[in-house]
């Protein structure tokens, strides 16, 4: 935009104003002379024809080719850029940190100087103001006074022009001047003090200033011997932005040499007291945090010189710092910051792995795969062109640091505090953003820049160190003396590699990737002392597990006479012992305990506390292990679904044998949640105990005992039996259901003549019992459909036309058995599919949903997190899963996009494309939740009839809010630790509660809170018969059955809710459109009252009436119906 200066009237200064600004000067000015003017009429621009079709120009055609080539589509390009411009500072933001920067650099030019005192010696401070140091051991040599600063300079990513919102950290480098400070003060943490003692004293001098806000200490990346303060502007703007001090010596004030990884700047003796005969241990680490300081200008001047030859350098950085600020790798210690960040790219640059002419897509883009496949851990990379002799080679440097990554001087080793793990973490992510990134099916905007990765939402097990100052006893038995000086005493970080090392050695192939947090920087007042290392948050580590791998309970070891066999034993202590295999080999092995999928899949859990325990002194009550808290909800649950599976598997084949029927019977499909590892509760083999039940008369049946408790409910297992075609099928719709009834009666014979099992046929359906469950066999005829669709006119002409009969057919006998079938497929790829199903729905029973969002909707909702896990991987436990279930329900767009799960892989890009384009076309006329699926692209049938768009928007504030209390009471140990919390629904939005008698609730057991006395049910326990006996009673469920009658009688007045799982409360809601009164009619006094006004006669619902309905039609059932408002009352 061109810039115009103006001269002010009656002074001389020159302000820079925008055509913008003229512009509204103008209209200003103009105000009153239009005064009359009634409004303001815009004609539109009228161009010429050669201005219409002008061909575009050199930068358009760019643009538009770039959107073409780079981009799925020009969309992708517009997100970005509409990104860039939100964390870009404002004009406005940059004023007022230029001002507060001007204001705090005078102020600093007129601190008074201080007579020299030792450096111990802090009298001078007042009280008021502590020194951010923790001064282990107490003494050191030298004198100490302070001095205004030498200079006070910009550096970082504000003047670099890479800083960006919402964390706005401007950093200022205040020169120690060279008088305050000794050329040997790099030794034994002299200039570490001095520099912390120049930032008290810079505390106290600006203390007293009205111009400076809140004042605080802080650590860069959370190094304890470079504390910095941290100053915010006075009043509204105190939140807008943050200056931190760094306190640095004069530049070239120390040798580079004297920082080498390999020399020694701290005497074992004055640290310990005591003399070391090996000679001193090298200590890298204190030697790059003294050498960060001289060398902060050296790197703006580089950076800058590599910006300002590639125009989208400052936009790129910006990309990549909000990708790695939404994966938690940019803040604490060891962490990818925006320095770092800005030296990868610049490095690209300079090697010409990007151009200077690239795009910010593109510089991210690169940026990622270079990280993806680089290792950094074992081959380092350097920025350093000409270095001088004495400067470090890349193989010293591996030797004192696990990652390596040399500045330009070639001296530091700017990832000297990254661990392997952290590195291997920015490894994987770049890799998984590498893999979505190119798939046109996947919102790769979204998935790479707007999607949190929490530790607990990405990692599949989670576990936290509680106890830290435990760390140090570790640092003793692990030997780490020399490492801990190294350190200046921080036992976190020293014995942290350790630990991260011994648990990858034990957990092996178990698990893909193993994390930990990075500890946040501390932040204290300046008036209080620095904070103690055991006062930091619980260190929390995350594993993405192996699924086939991570639940073996048997870890196999070398032969006994291998030379491994002794380092297996080391490792693994007493548990390790010999054992004998059926292949004959005698090898060392651990054997771990499981013996059901519970406890196997915390068998990483007895890894890390046994290793913990044994090698660092780490007890079990210290280690907080929150992989599989959540699980307890749903107890066992795949062993049950295991049993049924392989029960309807045998029934399948003896239907296939079956001989005598009159057709043959082309196919035998599940069509039941139990059959794809997905229902809640899995059927359990039950055996009777015939003296509960009475028996039916004539086909000696069981039925319930009068006056007893409501008798264990029995699931009816749907089982689909397609019989062949042939020309002998009726054409008339009768006629197919008796013939229908016929084929259930011949199959219930051939079943009890050949295998003695109960069966009970009926019209719709055959019961066979059959070891303990119930299959539910029912015929279908593939043409049915078609024929109810048909119907002859008046005219005699054939007419087809869908209709509800003929869906609810095809629903229950094509579309749920093929989804039954694909949904099994991927529970045999995904081992934890079904267990992260049955926990999405018990919560979504819990929460009165289960209506709304069906349990054919809901696997689907989870299995798009299995197929589509962008930008995560594909769930490894269930709890992980079931909180990706929480956040893809509560922050998914369901009014601008479809889900589209891709079952099988059988969808194409252009699939994708046509779905959203038919969804955008028809979204007025479409369900509220649109789920796509292979088989349904157009009418998303398994949420047609629900959720409404209220009780969608229920869910999703549900799960938001059930979300947020489960992670932070999973990632927060100080809190009670109850995750039931998230299944207790609230229950004062309802209207009336029906409380039911417990002794009639048949899934008591299941509640989330299930009573201490439970009721006799008549099940026995013992072996199960599997054959034989009398039929039990089926799908009995009183609970379930006074839900329908309420709908049928009351619908139109009201909406009922009730948890399906045990629930003993049926919440009643009053629809607002039912209390208002209509005009008297005959046909509609129903649960209504009569009042009549003159000439006219209104009715209105009599709700004392409908209350008193409740308790008469659920005799025996309701215990007591409470009103808890008077909404009809208004």
């Amino acid at each position: 935009m061109k810039k115009k200066k103006t001269v002010t009237e009656g002074q001389g200064e020159v302000k820079r104003v925008s055509d913008e600004d003229e512009a509204v000067v103008k209209a200003k000015r103009s105000k009153p002379e239009e005064a009359a003017v009634e409004e303001l009429v815009y004609h539109p621009v009228k161009l010429s024809r050669s201005d219409l079709y002008k061909p575009p120009t050199a930068e358009e055609l760019t643009q538009l080719k770039e959107a073409e080539s780079l981009f799925h589509c020009s969309l992708l390009k517009m997100q970005m850029e509409e990104l860039l411009k939100e964390v870009a500072l404002s004009e406005h933001r940059k004023r007022q940190i230029d001002a507060f920067v001007e204001t705090v650099t005078k102020l600093l030019q007129t601190l008074p100087e201080s007579p020299a005192v030792e450096v111990s010696d802090v009298s001078w401070l007042s009280g008021a103001v502590k020194v951010p140091f923790l001064l282990v051991p107490e003494t050191t040599k030298g004198k100490f006074h302070m001095a205004p600063p030498a200079s006070v300079d910009l550096i970082g990513s504000y003047p670099l022009g890479t800083c960006t919102k919402p964390r706005v950290m401007v950093d200022l480098a205040v020169t120690i001047p060279a008088d305050v400070l000794h050329p040997k003060d790099m030794l034994n943490q002299r200039y570490p003090r001095k520099r912390a003692l120049y930032l008290a004293g810079l505390a106290q001098y600006l203390s007293t200033s009205s111009d400076i806000g809140t004042m605080r200490y802080s650590c860069l990346h959370g190094n304890r011997l470079r504390p910095v303060l941290l100053l915010t502007p006075p009043g509204k703007d105190s939140s807008s932005f943050t200056v931190r001090f760094h306190a640095c010596p004069p530049p070239g004030f120390f040798k580079p040499s004297r920082f080498h990884p390999q020399r020694n700047n701290i005497r074992t003796e004055w640290y310990t007291g005591l003399q070391t005969p090996l000679g001193e241990p090298p200590t890298p680490l204190y030697n790059s945090s003294v050498l960060g300081d001289l060398l902060p200008r050296a790197h703006l001047q580089f950076l800058s010189a590599v910006s300002s030859q590639c125009s989208a350098f400052a936009s790129g950085v910006a990309l990549l710092k909000v990708w790695l600020r939404q994966r938690e790798l940019d803040q604490g210690t060891g962490c990818f910051n925006g320095f770092l960040a800005s030296m990868l790219m610049a490095y690209l640059l300079n090697t010409h792995r990007i151009s200077n002419t690239m795009s910010p897509y593109q510089l991210l883009r690169n940026s990622l795969n270079f990280l993806a496949s680089t290792d950094l851990t074992a081959n380092g990379i350097s920025l350093a062109k000409n270095a001088d002799s004495t400067a470090p080679s890349l193989p010293e440097f591996h030797n004192a640091f696990q990652v390596v990554f040399v500045d330009p001087s070639g001296h530091l080793n700017m990832c000297a505090d990254m661990s392997a793990c952290t590195y291997k973490q920015l490894q994987h992510e770049a890799s998984v953003s590498m893999q979505f990134w190119d798939n046109p099916t996947v919102d790769g905007f979204n998935s790479l820049l707007m999607t949190p990765k929490p530790m607990i939402r990405t990692s599949d097990h989670v576990f936290q160190l509680c106890e830290l100052v435990k760390l140090q006893s570790s640092c003793k038995k692990l030997n780490l003396l020399n490492e801990l000086m190294d350190h200046s005493g921080n036992y976190v970080h020293t014995a942290l590699p350790y630990l991260l090392s011994l648990l990858q050695r034990g957990l092996g192939k178990r698990i893909h990737l193993l994390t930990h947090s990075l500890i946040p920087d501390p932040e204290w007042s300046v008036e209080n002392e620095a904070p103690k290392y055991k006062s930091q948050p619980p260190l929390s580590f995350g594993l993405l597990l192996n699924p086939e791998l991570a639940v073996s309970v048997l870890e196999r070891g070398p032969s006994a006479d291998s030379p491994k066999a002794a380092e297996f034993r080391q490792l693994w202590g007493s548990r390790s012992e010999l054992r004998r295999f059926q292949d004959g080999a005698i090898t060392e092995a651990v054997l771990w305990e499981g013996t059901n999928m519970c406890q196997k899949q915390l068998v990483p859990r007895q890894i890390v506390t046994h290793l913990l325990q044994l090698h660092a002194d780490i007890p079990e009550s210290c280690v907080r292990y929150v992989g599989a808290m959540v699980d307890d909800v749903i107890k066992t649950g795949s062993e049950e679904s295991l049993l049924v599976v392989q029960s309807y598997d045998d029934l399948s084949r003896k239907l296939w044998q079956l001989e005598g029927l009159p057709l043959s019977i082309t196919a035998v499909q599940g069509a039941h949640p139990a059959l794809r590892y997905t229902q809640v509760f899995p059927p359990v083999p039950l055996k009777l105990d015939y003296s509960f039940f009475d028996r039916e008369k004539t086909s000696r049946s069981l039925v319930p005992g009068e006056g007893k408790a409501c008798p264990a409910y029995i699931t009816p297992i749907t089982v689909i039996c397609h019989m062949e075609g042939s020309g002998k099928w009726p054409h008339d719709r009768l006629a197919i259901r008796h013939i229908r009834a016929a084929f259930h009666i011949r199959l219930g014979e051939l079943l009890n003549k050949h295998h003695n099992y109960t069966c009970r046929p009926g019209p719709t359906h055959l019961d066979v019992w059959k070891n303990g469950l119930v299959f539910r066999i029912t015929v279908a005829y593939h043409r049915e459909p078609q024929v109810l669709r048909e119907s002859v006119n008046a005219e005699g002409m054939l007419i087809v036309r869908d209709n509800e009969e003929a869906q609810a057919l095809e629903m229950a006998t094509i579309h749920k058995p093929l989804l039954t079938s694909t949904l099994h497929g991927l529970q045999q790829q995904q081992p934890c599919f079904g267990a992260v199903c049955r926990l999405a729905k018990r919560w979504l029973g819990a929460q009165l949903l289960s209506d709304d969002v069906t349990e054919d909707a809901a696997d689907l909702l989870v299995a798009s997190l299995f197929l589509q896990p962008a930008p995560f991987t594909p769930p490894g436990s269930p709890q992980v899963g079931f909180l990706r279930f929480l956040h893809l329900l509560s922050s998914f767009d369901w009014r601008n996009n479809p889900l589209i799960v891709n079952l099988n892989n059988q969808f194409t890009a252009a699939d994708y494309t046509e779905i959203k384009n038919d969804f955008l076309a028809s979204r007025e006329s479409l369900p509220v939740m649109f789920i796509a699926t292979p088989k349904d692209k157009k009418l998303s049938m398994w949420t047609k009839r629900a959720p409404s768009i209220q009780m969608l928007q229920r869910a999703m504030t549900l799960a938001a809010e059930s979300l947020k209390v489960l992670e932070h009471q999973l990632m927060d140990g100080g809190q009670t630790q109850d995750v039931r919390v998230i299944l207790r629904p609230p229950l004062d939005v309802y209207d009336v509660l029906i409380h039911l008698n417990h002794k009639q609730v048949p899934l008591l057991c299941q509640a989330v809170d299930p009573p201490t006395v439970n009721f006799g049910r008549g099940v026995m326990t013992g072996t199960v018969v599997p054959a034989g006996g009398a039929l039990p009673v089926i799908d009995y469920n009183p609970v379930a059955l006074y839900m329908a009658e309420l709908r049928d009688a009351f619908g139109d007045l009201a909406l009922f809710f009730c948890d399906p799982y045990g629930g003993t409360v049926i919440a009643v809601l009053w629809k607002p459109k039912a209390f208002i009164s209509i005009p008297f009619k005959t046909s509609q006094v129903s649960a209504r009252s009569v009042e009549v006004t003159g000439e006219e006669a209104n009715t209105f619902p009599n709700v004392e009436a409908i209350l008193e309905d409740f308790r008469v039609m659920g005799k025996d059932l309701v215990k007591s119906v409470e009103a808890r408002t008077e909404k009809w009352s208004f």
